[in-house]
């Protein structure tokens, strides 16, 4: 490759990472995300995954149920797939200082790190991928995006080596 090719590739590559999102570009966006204050009682979901070729693999709702004592609140995420398949995920996320949180699941590996700003929030997180000949180890990098009083979008990144090898989307609505 020659000495122009390869100096295109990676001014390409820095304008790409350059252009990222940053959670502090959601600093003055409203509402806030209020992690605890939204998940508290019950809110509904529905979801899709996408592999890396953007298709659709799978469908899903989610039913959860938030309690808060003290500083933790525990999430009980019951999931139902277009499959058939029902699981069950339960969350323990404790607030920390200056919008930060950690969470614990157990097919999470070690800690969830998540933090909100503005109308945002961004958990990253390893986790344990059931695959039909297996586990995979992968990273989500999830952002959720606080709509208004009942609705929350959330977008996840799965990646492999840092590579994106899938995506979920799922839209939250909050009963009243």
């Amino acid at each position: 490759m020659s000495w122009v090719k390869k100096s295109f590739v990676a001014s390409v590559l820095l304008l790409l990472t350059a252009c990222s999102a940053e959670l502090s570009d959601y600093h003055q966006s409203e509402p806030k995300f209020d992690l605890f204050g939204y998940f508290e009682g019950n809110t509904k979901a529905w979801g899709m995954v996408q592999d890396y070729t953007d298709k659709q693999t799978r469908r899903f709702e989610v039913d959860i149920e938030g309690h808060i004592i003290g500083n933790t609140l525990t999430l009980t995420e019951d999931f139902v797939f277009d499959d058939g398949e029902k699981s069950q995920r339960v969350w323990a996320i404790q607030r920390s200082s200056n919008g930060f949180y950690l969470g614990r699941a157990d097919d999470v590996i070690g800690d969830a790190i998540g933090q909100e700003v503005g109308n945002a929030l961004q958990w990253k997180y390893d986790f344990l991928l059931k695959m039909d000949d297996g586990e995979i180890e992968v990273t989500f990098d999830d952002w959720l995006y606080r709509q208004d009083e009942t609705r929350v979008f959330n977008i996840t990144k799965i990646k492999k080596f840092g590579i994106e090898v899938g995506r979920v989307t799922l839209f939250f609505e909050k009963s009243q």
